[in-house]
């Protein structure tokens, strides 16, 4: 459900972040609504999403110009040979300031900026990193290609090989911590919404192109201080583009990923209106064992929050505790955070992180909360 992490992007351009080309933390800290700054953008001249269309790997790892913005997002569950559990996210962002190239003849000229996130959970440990860093899509500070695959900020990046790219090395390290995995999609991509166009509007074109590699077999090093742990565990990319903006009336969303022993992968989303409550826009996709992919959409899911949770920095209380309910598959499921405090504190707060999955069927996943710190 990543296409509303657009306004990060926007939040960059607003606040003149996106120039920065120094990979540590912007010293700039404003704050913005989510709901504000998405739809605070100028998508005149940009393609937008309408119908289904053929997907081809490697090249659609890559990136597509003609929209305005998209995003590759790898989250996961890794455990050391020590017992050691981990959680990671990281994250790019490429937004376009122009549908065209730059005019000027320039080795800084570029009319994309990119923005990337890198968090690591060290549950057992009781610890929560959280880096952000910008740049533009020039002198090589950031960039993306299809053929071969990558995408980078400065020396955080994930470079694919093997057939269709499938195969994908992350890297990241920044202060005392750092993530190099290798990790190798095992199951077909799931194409969300209809056939990969995941509608997020009422709007003709209010859609990203939206597809999944739920399962990828992870291997590698996390790097705390001068340890190095090494880790297996499993990573859920979501790869989204498009051109589009939140409706009024909405507040934030709320999205699951979840990998379950049994074999199932569940992704489900909810846009929230200002009362709370969902809107009609909700979905997600049920990938059964022998690879067979359900489409979920509203009524499909019964969500429930259990328990909240009170950031003691940004005063938000989120969610903290789920029971989520598919009866039509029979899946009755208890999520639970790995650890409460997994809030990143960057340009715009939301709270990711790693989640336990019991009940009808047990494993784990990641889980997204934003609007709920919203404050200026």
């Amino acid at each position: 459900m990543r296409f509303f992490r657009s306004f990060l992007l926007i939040v960059a351009i607003v606040f003149g972040l996106a120039a920065c080309a120094a990979p540590a933390q912007p010293t700039v800290r404003a704050s913005i609504g989510a709901i504000e700054a998405v739809n605070a953008d100028n998508s005149e001249g940009f393609e937008r999403v309408t119908t289904p269309r053929p997907f081809v790997f490697p090249a659609d790892h890559g990136p597509h110009p003609a929209f305005q913005t998209e995003w590759w997002y790898y989250t996961g569950n890794l455990t050391a040979e020590n017992g050691r559990r981990f959680g990671f996210q990281l994250t790019f962002f490429r937004r376009a300031l122009s549908p065209n190239p730059p005019a000027r003849e320039s080795a800084w000229a570029t009319s994309n900026v990119y923005m990337a996130h890198f968090a690591l959970s060290d549950i057992d440990g009781g610890q929560f990193y959280a880096f952000e860093r910008f740049s533009r899509a020039a002198a090589g500070l950031a960039g993306a290609s299809g053929e071969p695959f990558r995408v980078f900020l400065n020396d955080w990046s994930v470079e694919g090989s093997g057939p269709e790219g499938m195969t994908m090395h992350l890297r990241a390290a920044q202060d005392d911590v750092a993530l190099d995995l290798i990790a190798t999609n095992s199951r077909p991509p799931v194409l969300q919404g209809n056939a990969g166009v995941s509608q997020k509007g009422s709007q003709v074109g209010n859609a990203s192109a939206y597809y999944s590699l739920t399962r990828m077999v992870s291997e590698g090093t996390i790097r705390i201080g001068e340890t190095n742990y090494p880790v297996r565990g499993l990573t859920w990319m979501d790869r989204e583009w498009g051109t589009s903006a939140l409706e009024e009336g909405l507040t934030g969303w709320d999205w699951f990923a979840l990998q379950l022993e049994s074999g199932h992968d569940l992704m489900y989303y909810q846009l929230r209106e200002a009362d709370g409550h969902p809107s009609p826009f909700v979905g997600g996709s049920l990938l059964l064992p022998d690879d067979t992919v359900i489409i979920l959409g509203p009524g499909d899911v019964e969500l429930t929050v259990t328990d909240t949770w009170r950031s003691p920095r940004s005063g938000a209380v989120y969610p903290s505790g789920w029971r989520l309910r598919v009866p039509r598959y029979g899946l009755d499921l208890a999520i639970t955070p790995a650890m409460h405090d997994q809030e990143l504190p960057v340009t715009v707060v939301y709270w990711e992180g790693a989640v336990t999955v019991s009940g009808t069927m047990a494993g784990r996943g990641y889980v997204e909360l934003t609007g709920y710190a919203d404050t200026e």
